[in-house]
């Protein structure tokens, strides 16, 4: 498959959903599971214009669902406003740390005793299915930085957080699958290089990162009289390469490193306004390119202060940038999921994905979460949002890259490739209705 052909079926399909989009929008329905169908329906199983095949793609695949996640992680991090002691941030610790634990062990027992797939293959599945994804829980994550809804921010925390702190695991189920024997000497040295150095050296260089280099821009555009005319998006793109790299030259997760770099920079522009209300909330409708109404606007251009013009400007580049390019990259790559399924299309994962949605997630949630952080609704909204996608996909390709034994290529690529297309049908059907009524129930609470 060419990169030509990639590029006209991204741009066809960009074109389609562009021009439909007062037709989808009042359907029941996700972009991700329009662009699923879209991709079955030129593969081999509909016109045939595409195939796309894992296992001699995989390479070029990981780089492409490696920067997907990258800027969707980043552009979650700049999302996230909430002071850090606030209850909602303990809902995504919790998420992110002892339910995808629970998770990955509870998927491992399914795929091990359901499917009667080995203890290194099951481990791994676990692995690479347990964390949400950043990419495709747009929907049910926050919609802007002053939205602190406990469903919202938590999956958003988690989603920011999970994709990071699961990489330990797929590391972990790789060396197991390529162990000589019953000698675990490795695991004393697996732990420390990701456990204790990988995972805390990623979010607090990251978070370092994105704080100073927040502070230092805000400092130069008021000094140098430059607040709208700076090229946002170069300094997003910049953040982003360096908290990777120097993340991953050190030996620390680069995923979580560019999730806390949005989240560092967010948090400078927090402390340099003193405000409740996001700068670009501020600056945005008054400067009149973005999607604000301008009628919501709370000054003038004049009324703005030099420090609320330099952060609002900057964060809503960003944040319009990083959606562009997230939005983009997801229709693109479901698509090519899409193409890929006639291939790999496996019956079990019914079993194992509704096991997943429907039983371990849920269990991992009420049984981990507390009702003083999240109400019976909400708990259910978050044990059933568990959404899978292209975070996935991404340890999928890694997995193929770094050792995966042939003889269970074939099992691992169908199982994940199913199972993470049924959670884009299942949740992308159900997502809508089901916030809709979660907002009606919090708008007559708010009036009673």
């Amino acid at each position: 498959m060419s990169f030509i052909l990639c590029m006209t079926v991204l741009g066809v399909l960009l074109m389609l959903l562009a021009l439909t989009s007062s037709y989808l929008r009042w359907l029941p329905v996700t972009t991700s599971a329009v662009c699923l169908a879209f991709g079955v329906g030129i593969g081999p199983l509909g016109l045939d214009l595409m195939k796309l095949d894992i296992r001699t793609a995989y390479d070029w695949l990981e780089r492409l669902t490696e920067v997907a996640v990258l800027f969707s992680l980043f552009n979650t991090g700049i999302k996230l406003r909430l002071p850090f002691s606030g209850k909602a941030w303990s809902a995504a610790y919790l998420l992110a740390g002892p339910v995808m634990l629970l998770t990955i062990l509870g998927t491992c027992l399914a795929a091990h005793y359901l499917l009667g797939i080995s203890w290194g293959i099951s481990l791994l599945l676990g692995a690479m299915l347990s964390p949400t994804d950043p990419v495709l829980a747009g929907l049910v994550q926050v919609n802007n930085a002053q939205d602190f809804d406990r469903v919202r921010f938590g999956l958003s925390g988690e989603a920011g957080m999970n994709d990071g702190t699961a990489f330990p695991f797929v590391i972990f189920a790789l060396a197991f699958l390529g162990m000589q024997g019953s000698n675990f000497d490795w695991v004393q040295g697996w732990l420390l290089r990701t456990i204790v150095w990988g995972v805390p050296v990623g979010l607090l260089l990251g978070y370092g990162l994105g704080r100073g280099v927040g502070h230092l821009m805000i400092y130069l555009r008021i000094k140098n009289s430059d607040s709208t005319s700076s090229p946002n998006d170069f300094l997003a793109l910049a953040l982003i390469a360096m908290a990777y790299v120097i993340a991953e030259g050190l030996g620390a997760f680069g995923f979580l490193s560019v999730f806390a770099a949005g989240l560092g920079l967010r948090q400078a522009e927090a402390q340099v306004t003193q405000s409740e209300l996001p700068s670009e909330h501020v600056a945005k409708p008054v400067l009149g390119h973005m999607h604000n109404d301008p009628e919501a606007a709370t000054a003038t251009t004049d009324e703005l202060s030099d420090t609320q013009l330099a952060a609002g400007v900057m964060m809503g580049d960003m944040l319009a940038f990083g959606g562009l390019v997230e939005r983009s990259m997801e229709v693109l790559l479901i698509t090519l999921l899409g193409a890929a399924l006639s291939l790999y299309w496996d019956w079990r994962a019914i079993g194992l994905g509704l096991a997943l949605f429907c039983i371990i997630r849920p269990v991992s949630v009420w049984l981990l979460v507390s009702r003083r952080l999240l109400n019976v609704p909400q708990k259910a909204l978050v044990s059933w949002f568990g959404i899978r996608g292209i975070g996935t996909l991404y340890y999928l390709c890694y997995a193929l890259a770094h050792g995966l034994p042939e003889a269970a290529v074939q099992t691992t690529i169908g199982l994940t490739l199913s199972v993470v297309a049924l959670s884009i049908l299942l949740h992308g059907v159900s997502i809508q209705p089901l916030l809709e009524r979660y907002e009606r129930s919090n708008a007559v609470n708010r009036d009673d």
